[in-house]
């Protein structure tokens, strides 16, 4: 018996042995964490710590700096008895040698895209229409630039003939669903998406965001692969903010500017940028991204450009038989869809910017039945998000078509497009979210459109009951 186990406990010891042999010993750096594969071969100093040449030529970069800056004599550095440059012990955690698995023989390098895997316009487009409400002409639009560029990408090449970027230009009224549209449309790709705020943009030097960091973004989504991000979409919201300041007098390094700035990155350019943070410095580890195949959609409310608009309109005859009335496009629910080029270099882009951006349409306003579907239709609307809630309750959830009307109303009062109806939901939701885990007793309760109104309450049915309660309203 003792023998038996003996010889499990040597048998054991072997496999253990032979499983440490499968990995081998690597250094990694203590200041990058960068391993000696990616940052070369180590430099060894006592206490077990490794510095890579590049972190220990910019701390002596660093030290020479400053030192030269101060007029600091070296020789008296020297002398000075129990005097060390660097206190490398005092680094917490060095890092030690670490056990790395070997990395198994790579395999054929596989396409990130396929082109028989894009889905064709018409999908992409039945895919959106679950998520948006109208804004078909948007729809049908993106799904076409999207097929066209992913094929782009995936062919790489088409003989002689080079494919040109499809970057676009998307135009409309605040809460119309840009936002919503390239959300979605990344998700079905799925492709890795950057949303950036242009506002936020300056020119390289000054406070705020370079230009680049938008790249950074996208990288970061991408889980920090490149070939992976090289082939994703940036979506840059509130464009519009960066237009050519008018009668200025000061630099304007956050709206010009930063149109020059972004023209390299539309057309397609390698750009620097680094690994895990925003910003570059001196001890981030930076890499090259090419953004000759990343998709960039712009997106801005472009308020007044109405006006813009009506101007060139009516210059057109002002006198004669055939003039137009002043007040003709005053009322013109589609006076946005005639927006040119001319349009847009007078509201303050300039025209290297927009000739980047080859397509160029416009989202329509919302009315009040697009509000209403809105608010029940979508695969996640806002109406079926509250019933799932109640639903983990046990309690069902139930609105009447006036009360949906009544909402949307509300919603147009506030001229802030669809954003406006989880507003109102909320402030309306909040006492029944509240009461109904009071109760148990509770198994439906109906929003009608008195309740909305402020003339009567919710009706309220008991578990089996089929004749409502009359609320405190009622």
């Amino acid at each position: 018996m003792s023998d038996k186990y003996n010889d499990d406990i040597i048998e054991e010891e072997i496999q253990n042995e032979d499983d440490d042999n499968k990995y081998e010993s690597e250094k990694f750096c203590t200041l990058c964490r960068r391993s000696e594969k990616q940052a070369g071969k180590m430099i060894d100093l006592p206490n077990n710590i490794h510095i890579c040449s590049d972190c220990m030529q910019k701390s002596f970069d660093s030290m020479n700096q400053q030192m030269s800056s101060s007029n600091f004599n070296y020789n008296d550095l020297f002398n000075m008895p129990n005097i060390s440059m660097i206190d490398l012990s005092s680094l917490q955690n060095p890092t030690q040698h670490q056990k790395v698995k070997p990395k198994k023989k790579e395999k054929k390098a596989e396409p990130v895209l396929d082109l028989k895997k894009i889905p064709a316009p018409h999908k992409i487009k039945a895919t959106l229409d679950e998520y948006v409400i109208g804004q078909e002409h948007a729809k049908k639009v993106m799904s076409v630039a999207v097929y066209n560029h992913y094929k782009r990408v995936a062919t790489d090449t088409m003989d002689d003939i080079a494919i040109e970027k499809s970057n676009m230009l998307m135009i409309g009224p605040t809460g119309c669903g840009k936002t919503y549209l390239v959300k979605t449309l990344a998700k079905l790709l799925d492709v890795p998406l950057a949303i950036a705020d242009a506002t936020s943009l300056t020119e390289a030097g000054y406070i705020g965001d370079d230009i680049e960091s938008v790249v950074s973004k996208l990288l970061a989504a991408a889980d920090n692969d490149v070939e992976k991000a090289e082939h994703g979409i940036i979506f840059i919201d509130e464009i519009d903010k960066i237009a050519k300041k008018k009668n200025t007098n000061q630099r304007d390094v956050s709206g010009e500017a930063v149109q020059q700035g972004m023209l390299k990155l539309l057309e397609g350019a390698d750009v620097e940028v680094p690994i895990g943070a925003n910003s570059k410095n001196a001890m981030v580890p930076l890499t090259t991204v090419n953004t000759r195949n990343i998709l960039f959609i712009c997106g801005g409310a472009f308020p007044d450009i109405e006006d813009i608009i009506k101007e060139r309109l009516n210059k057109q005859a002002s006198i004669g038989f055939y003039a137009d009335l002043k007040d003709k496009y005053d009322n013109d629910p589609h006076l946005l869809e005639k927006v040119t080029v001319e349009d847009l270099r007078n509201f303050g882009m300039i025209p290297e910017f927009l000739g980047r951006l080859p397509i160029i349409f416009t989202l329509n306003g919302l009315d009040e039945d697009m509000m209403v579907k809105i608010l029940s239709e979508p695969r996640n609307a806002i109406l079926k998000q509250y019933q799932k809630l109640l639903a983990l309750d046990e309690v069902k959830l139930e609105f009447d078509d006036g009360a949906l009307h009544a909402i949307a109303a509300k919603a147009m009062e506030k001229d802030t497009g669809a954003r406006a109806l989880r507003a109102i939901l909320e402030e309306y939701m909040l006492d029944i979210m509240y009461e109904i885990p009071k109760d148990d007793s509770i198994g439906e309760v109906i929003i009608t459109k008195e309740y909305i109104e402020g003339t009567g309450g919710p009706q309220i049915l008991l578990r089996g009951q089929e004749v409502p309660l009359l609320t405190e309203n009622n």
